[in-house]
């Protein structure tokens, strides 16, 4: 590793670097879901090193990959003869307005981390699943949560943004300045800029009810119709999320609901609402405590010698098709594990026109993770995924951040024609050379629909 004293063939990079042969550099090529091989992995500590990454970049003409936590399930924090632009250092977590609950988070930090600073207000803000979630690839994205319901996606709570353009200049985007850009960084996802923080509203949330109930399965279609039914009636409160995991040989099946309920501590009020999922099947085990909503958020690991094929879709009513392609997709030879996110709440509130992510009218989203040999091809993982297409079929969008493909047809669904075409305008005011493009990329444009069919991959 180098530390400010990157010499190259154009001059020096003025920032911390690690490069081929550097002790740190298998790490530093590594993510969560792959691994690359590039050139130069920039770990900037402000704004101006990040520009100054990013002119580097365009100037010896390498393709740029950022990273926040590194999730991402198709690797786009990293890639192979390029720059990654590392984020780590911009983590920095700060309440700018007491009164408001609004707090300055960078790019670079993990919600795990957030969770923390955030606890001794008794104050959350509704993101990932896990702890080492990076803060910036989830809220580009939209940002689901445990608390969707209760309190929307991340971007629902999100005031401002600090960004590094293409050109190296730095913008804040919000409702009042540079606001189509703002309107595309929530939901549009990392193609118009590095963010180098983000301004949320924080929300008062000092416990949370969380939980995992286990069933045995015995009936795949009912227990989806009684959970579908307990989670309608259900306060926005609380949140669950329904797993299926694959059948093991010799084992009695089983299946379990996630949950979080977050109401302010009333515990009469949880129990109340909870109930109606313990009853959705023959309880196996149950595991139900009040808790920090930093304790909720648990670190998670890749599985070791698997690649996980990831896919979803978004579906405006869990109804008797859906459930049906679920259960033939549950019943299918590949090794799949299926999980049912309840929406619904204040994620419904927003209206579609709001924010880039325009999906607010799902009741559910459904998510499919295929587990696979590392060595698999991508002709191994279309024939594993082929069980999984009647299910897609009926659903209305996708989510980016969950989306395991990039091809044209991922991008069409991501994003309605009215959406995309709003998103190529912003692209070409802020990236009209496409710097951004290790993504699920919108390229600049005309703000015209673009083709539904071409696969861009």
């Amino acid at each position: 590793m180098s530390l400010h004293d990157t010499t190259t063939a154009t001059g020096t990079l003025d920032t911390e670097t690690v490069a081929p042969g550097d002790e740190e550099y298998d790490d530093a090529a590594r993510v969560f879901f792959g691994t690359g091989a590039p050139e130069l992995v920039v770990r900037p500590r402000d704004a101006d090193e990040v520009a100054a990454a990013l002119a580097h970049a365009v100037r010896r003409g390498l393709a740029v990959s950022v990273r926040s936590g590194g999730h991402s399930l198709l690797g786009h924090g990293t890639n192979t003869g390029g720059m990654v632009i590392d984020l780590r250092h911009l983590d920095g977590i700060e309440v700018l307005d007491v009164d408001r609950r609004v707090v300055r988070v960078g790019g670079g930090a993990t919600w795990g981390r957030v969770a923390e600073a955030l606890d001794p207000r008794g104050w959350a803000l509704t993101s990932g699943d896990t702890a080492g979630v990076g803060v910036g690839g989830l809220t580009l994205g939209g940002g689901f949560g445990w608390m969707v319901r209760r309190h929307g996606l991340a971007i629902d709570n999100l005031v401002a943004a600090r960004v590094v353009t293409a050109g190296g200049r730095l913008l804040t985007a919000s409702a009042t300045e540079n606001p189509q850009l703002f309107w595309a960084l929530r939901g549009g996802g990392g193609n118009f800029g590095v963010v180098v923080s983000f301004d949320f509203v924080a929300q008062p949330v000092a416990t949370v009810h969380r939980g995992t109930v286990t069933y045995q399965l015995d009936d795949v279609a009912e227990l989806v119709v009684r959970w579908r039914d307990a989670m309608r009636a259900a306060p926005e409160e609380l949140t669950s999320t329904l797993v299926l995991p694959p059948a093991v040989p010799g084992q009695i099946p089983e299946a379990m609901v996630l949950l979080c309920y977050a109401g302010q501590g009333d515990v009469a009020a949880a129990n109340d609402a909870i109930e109606p999922l313990l009853e959705l099947g023959t309880v196996l085990r149950a595991s139900i405590s009040e808790c920090r909503y930093a304790d909720l958020l648990e670190d998670a690991a890749a599985p070791p010698g698997l690649r996980v094929a990831g896919r979803n879709t978004l579906v405006r009513s869990v109804n008797d098709e859906v459930i049906t392609a679920i259960d033939r997709l549950h019943r299918s030879p590949a090794p799949a594990m299926i999980a049912l996110r309840s929406l619904g709440g204040a994620f419904s509130r927003v209206q579609r026109e709001a924010t880039a992510f325009a999906h607010r009218d799902a009741e559910a989203m459904v998510l499919c993770m295929a587990m696979l040999p590392e060595s698999a091809t991508d002709d191994d993982v279309a024939r594993a995924l082929q069980p999984w297409e009647p299910v897609a079929a009926r659903g209305i969008g996708s989510y980016t951040n969950f989306q395991g493909s990039a091809s044209a047809a991922d991008l069409a669904a991501a994003y309605p024609p009215a959406t995309y075409a709003r998103l190529s305008l912003v692209k070409r005011a802020y990236d009209p050379g496409n710097v951004f493009a290790h993504n699920h990329n919108v390229l600049p444009g005309d703000g015209l629909p673009r083709p539904r069919t071409a696969d861009r991959r």
